[in-house]
């Protein structure tokens, strides 16, 4: 299973406080990847890509999982275009469980006169 988020991994936020004009960016800083099985989580600051770039990928057996994602963001702050500071500490996304089912095929010989 390949995993990858195309959501964005920087937002910028402009809030007018008393007066003063105060423009925070954040930055996803780690991903983790809630695998639903034993082998999970994977932890990455990478957020992935598809097939064929992938990055990130993890191996399944058969049956019904339900994979999550979770995004650290941290964040720095500016004050009427002044020197950015860093937000102190961080804060986490949650994005949606998808379930899914894994599917395992085996190939088989076959005499092609039978």
């Amino acid at each position: 299973m390949i995993f990858y988020t195309d959501s964005p991994t920087t937002q910028s936020f402009t809030v007018d406080i008393r007066g003063f004009t105060v423009v925070i960016d954040a930055t996803a800083e780690q991903f983790t990847w809630h695998t639903g099985d034993p082998g999970g989580p994977i932890t990455t600051t990478d957020p992935g890509a598809p097939y064929p770039d992938h990055s990130i990928e993890h191996s399944y057996r058969s049956g019904t999982y339900t994979a999550s994602l979770t995004v650290t963001w941290g964040a720095t702050f500016t004050v009427d275009g002044g020197a950015a500071a860093d937000v102190p500490g961080t804060t986490t996304t949650e994005g949606p469980p998808v379930t899914f089912a894994v599917l395992q095929a085996r190939t088989v010989l076959t005499n092609p006169y039978d």
